[in-house]
Formats: structure tokens, C-alpha cells, sequence
């Protein structure tokens, strides 16, 4: 493997893997969730969410940060599928030029929130809101802990909602195809609107900072991954400076 290709995964793969296994460890094997959740979002005074029941966060930011996302998936896919129509593509020749880019956006913004919500299904993690510490009926259980049988079902990890947000971490590995500002930016809005759907929801209750953790990286997994699959002709052109490196492909 070059050089190049070196410092591609060291940057992309492995620096954003290790991280996230110091910090997710951290926080499977101690009780920092409940902490920040006892300081930041929970009222024990009125036992209350200070999201729960805020039209700022359930119906802005939640509902419509929610559908927000779908729409900009399916315009994307729209977008898309016209650059197959002979029509629209000669009147639009930029939707040709921008095909493989689009395929992958719908891609990441489809498959990141399908993947993390699939999980949700099998993981069986209670919400915050459900837990006796906080005014519900059911223990605290750790992620990689036994959980009791009698215990129902639950279905609240990862974040479904915040990786809705994360998957526009897809525009990072996009920007990289413009200059390394575009891929900052597109960086930036990833993990702003992730990190403003996590705390959201953690805001009502629904999730704790590890759930939202597990739903970034594999957000960013996922993007990492699609983006080698959709340029591996030529992934040696981009991304694959680091952000350190001040040096870039032309």
C-alpha cells in the first residue's frame, strides 16, 4: 500500500476507530451516561425531561429535523434517477456530470439511518425515560451486561434519529472530490446536525450520549466504506491527504 493510501486510512479508519473505542468503552464500563444526563437534561425537581414536551425540540428539531432529512434523500434520489433520462439529462448535463456523487449521498442518507434503526430492533436497550432513575419501571442495564428476561422488550440503541444527521458526514468524503475547505465544511454539517439530533433527543429522554456515539461512528463507517466502494478506480486521487496535511491532489 503507498504512502498516500498509509495516511488515508490512518486518518480515515483507524484514528476514528480507535477513538471511538476509547470513548465507547468509557462509557459502556462506567456511569458517565447517567451523570450527564442527571446534570444536563434531567429535572429531578419537576422529575421531568427539559426537552420532553418543548415544541422547539419535538416538532423543530426532532419532527422536522426528521423530515427535513427525508427530503433532502429524496430529492437527491429524484436527481439521481433523472441523470438516467435522456431528456432531462441533455437539458440538465450537470445531473450527468454529478451522477456517481448523488448515488452516493442517497446511498449514505438511505442506508446509514436503515442500518442504525435495524439495530435498534435487535439490541434491546431501554430508553432513558423508561429507567427507575428517572421516573420508569426498569433497572439500568449496560450495553454488553446480561439483561434480565422477565424484563419487555425494548428497542432504543443506537439513535436512529442522530444518525440521520451523522450520515451527512457523506459530504466530508464528497467535499475531498473539491478541496480540503469543502471537505471541512461538509464535516462541519455532519457532525453539527448529528450532534444537534443527539442532543434533542437526549434532551427528552429517548437517548444517552453512548447511544448517540454508536450511531456517529457508524455513520461515519458507513460513509468511509460506500465512498471506497463508489470511487475504487481511482481512490488514489481523493480522500486521501489527511486533514494535517496541507498538501492535496489536483
Amino acid at each position: 500500500m503507498s504512502v498516500r493510501k498509509d495516511h488515508y486510512m490512518l486518518w480515515h479508519a483507524w484514528l476514528p476507530l480507535a477513538v471511538f473505542l476509547v470513548l465507547a468503552t468509557l462509557l459502556t464500563t462506567t456511569d458517565i451516561d447517567l451523570y450527564i444526563a442527571d446534570a444536563l437534561f434531567y429535572d429531578p425537581v419537576t422529575a421531568s425531561w427539559v426537552g420532553k414536551n418543548t415544541w422547539w425540540v419535538g416538532q423543530v428539531l426532532h419532527t422536522g429535523g426528521r423530515n427535513l432529512m427525508r427530503a433532502l434523500g429524496i430529492f437527491a434520489l429524484f436527481a439521481w434517477l433523472a441523470s438516467y433520462v435522456p431528456a432531462l439529462a441533455a437539458r440538465w448535463p450537470a445531473l450527468v456530470v454529478h451522477r456517481r456523487p448523488l448515488g452516493y449521498f442517497v446511498a449514505c442518507m438511505a442506508l446509514v439511518p436503515l442500518l442504525v434503526g435495524g439495530l435498534k430492533q435487535v439490541t434491546n436497550i431501554d430508553c432513558p425515560w423508561d429507567l427507575e432513575r428517572y421516573g420508569g419501571t426498569r433497572p439500568f442495564v449496560h450495553i454488553f451486561e446480561d439483561r434480565p428476561n422477565e424484563l419487555p422488550r425494548a428497542a432504543c440503541f443506537p439513535g436512529a434519529h442522530s444518525s440521520s444527521g451523522f450520515a451527512l458526514l457523506c459530504l466530508y468524503f464528497l467535499g475531498w472530490r473539491v478541496g480540503r475547505a469543502a471537505a471541512l465544511a461538509g464535516l462541519a454539517v455532519g457532525l453539527s446536525v448529528g450532534v444537534i439530533f443527539s442532543l434533542a433527543q437526549q434532551s427528552r429522554g429517548a437517548h444517552l450520549l453512548s447511544h448517540d456515539l454508536w450511531s456517529g461512528f457508524i455513520a461515519w463507517a458507513m460513509c468511509f466504506t460506500l465512498y471506497r466502494y463508489a470511487w475504487r478506480s481511482d481512490l488514489s486521487s481523493r480522500p486521501i491527504v489527511s486533514p494535517a496535511d496541507p498538501s492535496r491532489d489536483s
